[in-house]
């Protein structure tokens, strides 16, 4: 294995696990529309339980997202983790509060009550997917941000990477296209969501609820997803010489990626496809209630497919505004050698890992969730 090639493997590792934590958005997805979807406080409350025995799932990929950016790729997480972290802040916080609040809504001795920690739930419903998928879009749309790897030399302030300004991340917030697939990636969590809990509640009620609130997810997923789509082949790209190192703008620079790299494509437009054919069917039929699966399976392959897009084929895959030459690829941001050799043995019990989950998962979905359940059960 060579240098080269351990880099381009971490990469398809970390994007892979970005592309399983958009999937399990459908957590905060669910969470954000629950009162429309549960419309009682007994519906609200199938809605939370079905969620929350999934919510450790998301919160774990998080965590490892962010540790294998760090072990693989260190300087893009001193820089966008520690430059940009009122963003990532926000996203954490939100996060802690939909585990507190999974636990003490219905405790003993609940001085705010239930409707608290039910809005906090709702909070990070919609704060998770938005500033995530914001958080995505920069690696396309570029931050503010400077490296200076010769501050390494002085011992009073040996600090590489700095934000341009004060505002340490929330400034991405600001270009239109960063809210354009963060919006995108809420109403996909949102449609995930409404699938999952039709598949997990045996509840007439919640299903045909359901199908209408479907449609009012999918249709503006679908119509930002694909304005961003159009926006990304048809913008300049962030190309680099992988023999100088030097990085310039090249015009349509995504669009040749994915024709420089056509299983990327194929994989694009089958995980496309699978999430359409999810949504539609669970639309038009009154008995499918499987479009989870497919629709998660499709969101998995795009997004794994846009984040390689990102990163591959002599890409920076997190640009700076600021300073072209301080923008971050695969070989200017990596760990050593050694070190990705070292992981890469050691991540090959990573099929070991998804296996227990799988089994994992359907032990704990073995049967759907019931008001019966709720009423004399173990619930949240």
């Amino acid at each position: 294995m060579s240098y080269e090639f351990l880099q381009q493997y971490w990469w398809f590792l970390v994007s892979l696990l970005g592309a399983l934590l958009v999937f399990l958005l459908f957590v905060q997805g669910a969470n954000s529309c629950m009162r429309s979807l549960g419309w009682t406080e007994e519906g609200k409350r199938l809605v939370v339980n079905s969620t929350g025995r999934k919510w450790e799932f998301t919160f774990t990929t998080l965590v490892t997202f962010g540790g294998a950016f760090f072990a693989s790729f260190p300087l893009f997480y001193s820089t966008s983790f520690g430059g940009a972290y009122w963003l990532w802040m926000i996203i954490l916080f939100s996060f802690v509060l939909q585990a507190v609040s999974y636990e003490f809504q219905n405790k003993l001795g609940n001085i705010l009550g239930p409707r608290t920690f039910q809005f906090f739930l709702v909070l990070n419903g919609i704060l998770g997917p938005l500033l995530l998928g914001g958080a995505v879009a920069t690696f396309f749309e570029g931050s503010n941000f400077i490296i200076e790897k010769a501050n390494l030399t002085d011992l009073g302030a040996p600090i590489i990477s700095r934000w341009a300004n004060a505002s340490h991340g929330l400034d991405a917030l600001l270009n239109p296209w960063v809210l354009v697939l963060g919006l995108a990636v809420f109403f996909l969590a949102r449609t995930l969501g409404i699938l999952y809990v039709m598949n997990n509640v045996d509840d007439k009620d919640i299903c045909s609820r359901g199908s209408v609130r479907l449609i009012g997810a999918a249709v503006p997923f679908l119509i930002l997803f694909v304005a961003y789509l159009v926006h990304l082949l048809l913008k300049d790209g962030y190309a680099y010489d992988p023999a100088t190192g030097v990085i310039v703008m090249e015009p349509y620079k995504y669009l040749h990626n994915l024709l420089a790299m056509p299983m990327v494509l194929i994989v694009l437009l089958i995980g496309v496809v699978l999430v359409l054919y999810g949504v539609f069917r669970t639309i038009v039929s009154k008995t499918y209630e499987k479009g989870i699966w497919p629709a998660g399976i499709g969101t998995v392959l795009a997004v794994l497919a846009l984040l390689l897009c990102a990163g591959w084929n002599n890409t920076a895959y997190y640009p700076s505004n600021i300073d072209l030459q301080s923008s971050l690829t695969i070989a200017n941001s990596c760990s050593s050698e050694f070190t990705l050799r070292t992981m890469a043995i050691v991540s090959l019990l990573i099929p070991f890992v998804l296996a227990y989950i799988i089994y994992a998962w359907r032990s704990i979905d073995k049967k759907k969730i019931t008001k019966d359940e709720i009423a004399h059960g173990d619930a949240y």
